[in-house]
């Protein structure tokens, strides 16, 4: 894959994880922090641990994109980390973030 286009792929994918991140987060104002379970208006615990969970996912995704940046200046990315095999431009364009060829993924 061409570094420019590899760039833009990761510039997208960067852009759409920090909005993500940006949209999810919390005012403190907000906080649900002293609620106990069972309390009146807790309906919310379930939403706050699911958005909790999703924040994490993002911040990994987040991570992935960082480490492929690290691996284009490098002169590494499309290749597996694993393996050093070439990573097919077609699984680059669907997942710019992809560390290892579908092969070695399924094996993981």
């Amino acid at each position: 894959m061409e570094p420019e286009r590899a760039r833009e792929l990761l510039a997208r994918e960067r852009e759409r994880v920090e909005q993500a991140l940006g949209l999810h987060s919390r005012g403190a104002e907000e906080s649900d922090e002293n609620v106990e379970p069972g309390e009146e208006d807790s309906e919310d615990l379930y939403q706050d641990e699911l958005d909790e969970g999703r924040r994490a996912d993002l911040k990994a995704e987040l991570a992935a994109v960082e480490r492929a940046e690290a691996r284009l200046e490098a002169g590494t990315y499309g290749l597996s980390v694993l393996s050093g095999e070439p990573i097919p431009d077609g699984r680059l364009e669907a997942r710019p973030t992809a560390e290892l060829t579908v092969e070695e993924q399924q094996r993981q």
